[in-house]
């Protein structure tokens, strides 16, 4: 960090502040936290595409953007006497001393799984958790589903609610896909739809055991098979047939 960090940040509230102002931009004024959750969703997966291209200068570039957004809620929210910027960082600054008193206090931790266990026994007492009833509560419903299988697959497991070992989760994933094939052959799609859940639950979880996260493994999948169709796409065009020949 340079001696420019800081100014540099507040020249971008400042140019934030400017644009939502009376003389600013129209498009800026019109914002609302409601109007902005697409862009910030967007912008947090094409940060998530930089850093899956492996382009620094395009990663940096991307993090403004996402950086961007988080100055423009909090603009508004400002604006509201809700909170200001100030608020969100003092906020993040004690959350994480708080939470790493192995680092900032006197508490020790040997490991990573160590660390990530005192994380979410601080977190339950913190203000805003105390009140929730399961260990699943928390968990964001608008988290795409494979993220979201692995969060709650995590909490559980927390919690006692645990295979064996990683024979039994793989058992477990070979019934799964026994029980699908059953569900096929009646072509009740309510049920093959319940299979096909609980195979992908069972499949997240497999990669959980792993330490790999499912959706990362998919997108990976995703590019691999859009590079093979594309050389067969060009390899169908040069010799003027059809993909479908």
């Amino acid at each position: 960090m340079s001696e420019d960090t800081g100014r540099l940040f507040c020249r971008l509230v400042e140019i934030m502040s400017r644009l939502r102002s009376p003389e600013g931009c129209p498009w800026d004024r019109e914002q609302t936290h409601q109007t902005l959750k697409k862009d910030l969703v967007e912008e947090t997966y094409e940060t998530v595409d930089a850093i899956d291209s492996g382009d620094m200068e395009e990663l940096c570039g991307e993090l403004g953007d996402l950086l961007l957004q988080i100055v423009f809620h909090a603009e508004l929210a400002c604006e509201k006497d809700d909170f200001c910027i100030d608020d969100v960082l003092k906020g993040i600054n004690a959350k994480l001393i708080r939470r790493h008193p192995h680092v900032f206090a006197d508490a020790a931790a040997s490991c990573a799984e160590e660390v990530i266990d005192r994380w979410e026994k601080i977190k339950s007492g913190e203000k805003g958790f105390q009140g929730r009833t399961s260990v699943l509560d928390g968990v964001p419903k608008t988290l795409p589903a494979l993220s979201q299988a692995m969060k709650i697959s995590k909490k559980a497991a927390r919690a006692g609610f645990e295979w064996p070992n990683i024979d039994a989760v793989v058992n477990k994933l070979e019934e799964e896909v026994e029980e699908l094939k059953e569900e096929l052959k009646t072509g009740d799609s309510e049920r093959i739809s319940e299979e096909i859940g609980d195979l992908l639950f069972t499949v997240v979880n497999v990669a959980r055991w792993q330490n790999i996260d499912p959706e990362d493994s998919l997108r990976q999948m995703i590019r691999r098979f859009s590079a093979r169709f594309r050389c067969i796409e060009d390899a169908a065009k040069k010799s003027g047939r059809s993909i479908e020949d």
